[in-house]
This record gives C-alpha cells, structure tokens and sequence, in this order.
C-alpha cells in the first residue's frame, strides 16, 4: 500500500521576506511596549519618591575668602536679585549669600554673608546647590524658640517652636515644601512674630526629620494633612486660639487639604500659600512639557499613581486622589480666607492655577503677584513686600 508524503514545501523568496518583517515588527513592538512601560513607570516613582540627595544645578567657579565674595555658575536662579544660601564642598556646608556684585553671560558673583572662619577647608570650586533658604538654623534668627515633639499618626515628628515672648492664642502653622524640610520657612518667622504669632515649623512624613510612612513614599498632600491636624492638635493643647496655616510649593497642597479634611479644621482662621501647588495636573504637566516627556507617558503615570493596580509600579501604600487634589475645581469647598503668594516667573509651579483659584473666590483670596521671583524664593527676591503683604494680611484680620 502506497503512502503519501506529507513533507511541508520550503517557503518561497517572498513568504521568507514577510516572516522576517512580520518577527522584525513584532520584536520592534515588545521592545517599545517594554520601553514606554519603563519610562512610565520610571516618571510615576519619580513623582512620589522623596529625593535622596540635592541636585547640584550649579557651581562654584571661584571662592574668594580673603574678599568675601563668591563666583558661581550662571542660571536662571543664581542670577536673581536678593540674598540666598548654597550647599557646598565635601561636607555639604550651608553658605549665605548676600547681593550680586558682578555678573556676565555665564557667571555671577555674590557677596559671602558667611563669616570667613565658616569658610576654612572649603574648595575653590566645585559642583554646589543654590538655595533660597537663606536661614538654615532657628538660632540664626534671634527669636525665642525650643525644640518640641508633635506626635503624629506615622510617629514622634520633631518641630521648632517660636515665642512673640507674650502669651498669644494665635498661632502660624508653617508647612514646608517637596525635597526640603522646616528650615525653608525660617525666613518667614521674623514678619510673624512682628505679627504677633506664635509660629510652629513642623515636620511630616517622609521629609528626613519626621518618621517615614509605611511606604516612604510622598502622597502629595494626600495623606500629609494628617500629619499638620496633629500639629493643629499640639497647638490647641498649648494655647492657640486660632491657627494660620501656611504652606510653600507641595505644603500648599498639604495646607489645602487639612483645611477641608482636619478634624481640627475649627481652628483654623486662615490660610497663607507661597509659590503653592494648587493643582497638581498643571504642575505635573509644566514640568513634562519642560523635559519634553510625551503626554500618552505622562498621562499614563498619573493614572498608575491613581489607582490601585499602579502600587505594584510606584510602591504607595495607597493610591493618590488627584482629582481631590485639584482645588481650582473644588475652589467652592473652600472657605477659610487666604492670602496668595505666587511669582508668574516661577519656573517650577506655573502661577495659572494659584490665579484662577484667586479669580474664583475673590470673597476669599488676595492674590499678591510677583514677577522675577522664581520659585518659593518671593523672600528673597522681595522681602520688605512679602513680609510687609504676610504683616498687613495678619494684623488686618
């Protein structure tokens, strides 16, 4: 009995052709789902993952201790007017650095308000980190203050407490920013206790001073209001009447979020944002557009932060409500007077937001803009007027 081949006949030229474009797009396509997944993912940690160490945007060209003055790197931020601080050399040292004295295309020269036996083992130069805290230690200031502990739900958070040197009932709630911790609102104390105010610099989760979060990871405003209703709590257990809260960039949110969702939120008679973050998604997509990330990635890193299938990607514990976070949208929730403090040149939170919340509750809002100023350094660019607006807002109400 004859049996038929079966033998399967070798391609022809052309199907070879097409398998090796069919494998060729079909690798092509594993390797950009791979690569978008990649960045996504990497953009969504990159939002919520406190920063380990400063970024060093400049440097230092020459460090001339025999003049007291200083040459550094020329950006947008180390040309600005005022006085401001940098960290540098081997050991991290915090400088202050007074008004410009020379400047050209590429570098710029400041005095040294840093007393020139600070200076000793310092390099000439080298890669450094500019900064508008100016003040790094409560000592710095010459005002009444000890240290005090606010036991908050994540634990034991440290915080430095500052006396007007009578017994006041009013007291300010300073919240600092994402990245950085109490000291940037040092320069904030002295026009508040000129105020009146007892003034509370506090620390919350994940900042490097206060305990971490099971996660460690930022919520955003999130779940850091909890942390500012148990300083609210320690106030009111010491005295305070009524509370201001104010908060810079990420502690605007966070400022934001405890005046609606406090359980202490009876206390609280005010409200004072610098450079604050107002909205979340224009934050988020200014600083895309700046690093030209595409809006699919970071749409999509948005959404792995809000839900919960994205905690496998970013670590959160929990998700982040960023719709709850959008205050121009919630702006008719709101209803604690505020004072708005916001530079259009900014270049890391956009003013748009800060204005259209001050547009829509104008019963509530005074918007006082700055122009030049860059981000949360109004201070610095402008005292005698910021701490004269903060002054006249308090005493005023």
């Amino acid at each position: 009995m004859k049996r038929h081949s079966h033998a399967v006949e070798p391609a022809t030229r052309p199907q070879r052709q097409m398998l090796r474009l069919f494998y060729a797009g079909a690798g092509f396509l594993v390797t950009a789902v791979t690569a978008s997944a990649f960045l996504v993912s990497t953009v969504a940690r990159r939002v919520v993952t406190p920063a380990r160490k400063r970024a060093q945007e400049t440097d230092v060209l020459a460090l001339n201790a025999v003049e007291g003055t200083i040459t550094l790197g020329r950006n947008p931020d180390t040309a600005l007017p005022g006085r401001y601080g940098l960290w540098f050399g081997p050991d991290d040292r915090y400088l202050q650095l007074g008004p410009i004295v020379a400047q050209d295309a590429s570098t710029v020269t400041r005095t040294l308000d840093t007393p020139v036996d600070e200076l000793a083992g310092l390099p000439e130069a080298g890669p450094a980190t500019f900064s508008g805290w100016y003040y790094s230690r409560p000592e710095e200031l010459g005002v009444d203050w000890h240290d005090v502990t606010v036991e908050t739900p994540v634990g034991p958070a440290p915080a430095w407490l500052f006396s007007t040197g009578a017994e006041s009932g009013r007291w300010v709630i300073a919240v600092h920013g994402r990245g950085t911790t109490r000291s940037e609102c040092l320069r904030a104390v002295p026009a508040l206790t000129e105020a009146g105010c007892t003034t509370l610099l506090m620390s919350y989760r994940n900042d490097g001073d206060a305990p971490p979060s099971d996660d460690g990871l930022y919520g955003l405003g999130d779940t850091e209001w909890e942390d500012v209703d148990a300083a609210i709590a320690f106030a009111a257990a010491n005295g305070a009447t009524s509370v201001v809260l104010m908060g810079w960039s990420m502690g605007g949110a966070i400022s934001l979020q405890t005046s609606l969702r406090a359980k202490h939120s009876d206390l609280i008679s005010g409200i004072i944002l610098e450079s604050a973050v107002v909205d979340w998604g224009s934050v988020l997509d200014y600083q895309a557009d700046a690093e030209r990330i595409p809006v699919f990635v970071r749409r999509a890193a948005i959404a792995v932060i809000s839900n919960g299938w994205g905690r496998y990607l970013t670590g959160l514990k929990t998700v982040v409500n960023f719709a709850a976070l959008d205050m121009v949208s919630r702006a008719g929730e709101l209803s604690k007077p505020m004072l708005v403090l916001h530079s259009d040149d900014d270049g890391f939170v956009p003013s748009d937001a800060a204005r259209a919340l001050a547009e829509s509750r104008s019963d509530l809002v005074r918007f006082v803009p700055f122009r030049t100023a860059r981000h949360t350094k109004l201070w610095n660019y402008d005292e005698a007027r910021w701490s004269s607006a903060i002054r006249d807002w308090l005493t005023g109400r």
